[in-house]
């Protein structure tokens, strides 16, 4: 296959991966029935609206993930600091807080989680996976220990229509919380592409010794750099807490699994210096797609989770190809 011909496949794999996923539902329907009655859930109104909403939690957080993949990192910890995010917001509305100040606590302890994360990675010279593995116990252990295992409920709020698939105010068509996904998309895509910070990100993860060698302050970066990834983790958190409407520490569980595949499953490379917002957004929409067509389909969660690994496993493997062949 010609460079010309791969560029072009790492292009359009992200698309050709929800095309291919619709034609698997539609094999499915027909295979079942005969029609594809079905099928055509996937496509109406309100149902692009539900999986919209789906993807929204997972492509917010995915979006944070992307800079620290690109920068040659991983966090594990996302899902927990997500719950934790839950709680916070529910322990501040419950002493009758704003729900600005509510959501500016809870995104503020997300950043914190990024911050220390960050910190104790370039501070210890630990690798990522092993100091966001603790977090992940770390925070998810703090998070039922603020809300005494339980889930604990709050005072309505505007906070609460976020995600809400028919939303209350005439002049929304689409949920409150996807503009809010949009905004930050093309925050992160402006950073990634205009920003210095963002041209320190893809250059660490290229070959973050050079990086050093240029002068790039590669310990301060790394840290700046989780601490974005966790304010936008607890962004992710805030529309979580809208779409529960309680504070839930056991919420999020293995939800990392999803937000480093759609980054993954985007073009980003796990090697870093490769990743990108559009393919992030694309690779969260294939696993909103997924997991809509199954709950519509009523296929058990455990075929969800086989082709989810399926997908992870074909697209690391495809960034494998391409690194070679480079």
């Amino acid at each position: 296959m010609s460079g010309r011909a791969w560029r072009y496949l790492e292009l359009l794999g992200p698309f050709i991966g929800l095309v291919f996923i619709y034609a698997f539902f539609l094999v499915y329907d027909l295979a079942q029935d005969g029609a594809a009655d079905v099928f055509l859930r996937l496509w109406r109104g309100y149902n692009l609206k539900l999986v919209a909403v789906q993807t929204t939690i997972v492509a917010v957080a995915a979006l944070g993930m992307t800079l620290v993949i690109v920068s040659a990192g991983i966090d594990l910890s996302p899902g927990s600091t997500i719950a934790l995010t839950t709680v916070v917001i529910v322990l501040c509305l419950k002493e009758e807080t704003s729900p600005w100040t509510a959501l500016a606590a809870g995104v503020g302890t997300a950043a914190l989680v990024g911050l220390l994360n960050g910190a104790m990675i370039t501070g210890l010279r630990i690798v990522p996976f092993i100091v966001t593995l603790g977090m992940m116990g770390v925070v998810r252990g703090t998070a039922k220990a603020l809300a005494n295992e339980q889930k604990i409920d709050a005072p309505d709020t505007w906070l609460n229509g976020l995600l809400a698939v028919r939303p209350a105010a005439p002049w929304w068509h689409i949920p409150p919380g996807v503009l809010v996904l949009l905004f930050f998309a093309a925050l992160v895509f402006l950073v990634l592409r205009y920003s210095v910070f963002g041209r320190y990100a893809f250059a660490i993860g290229s070959n973050e010794a050079a990086a050093r060698l240029c002068g790039v302050r590669v310990g301060l970066q790394k840290v700046l750099i989780y601490t974005f990834a966790g304010a936008l983790t607890g962004v992710a958190g805030v529309l979580q807490f809208s779409q529960l409407t309680v504070g839930d520490p056991n919420s999020a569980v293995g939800m990392e699994l999803d937000i480093i595949a759609s980054v993954v499953i985007g073009g980003g490379s796990l090697s870093g210096g490769k990743g990108g917002v559009m393919g992030t957004l694309m690779g969260a929409l294939i696993m909103g797609v997924l997991r809509n067509g199954c709950g519509i389909y009523v296929i058990p969660n455990y075929v969800q989770e086989i082709f989810i690994g399926l997908i992870i496993v074909a697209a690391v493997a495809l960034d494998q190809v391409r690194q070679r062949r480079a």
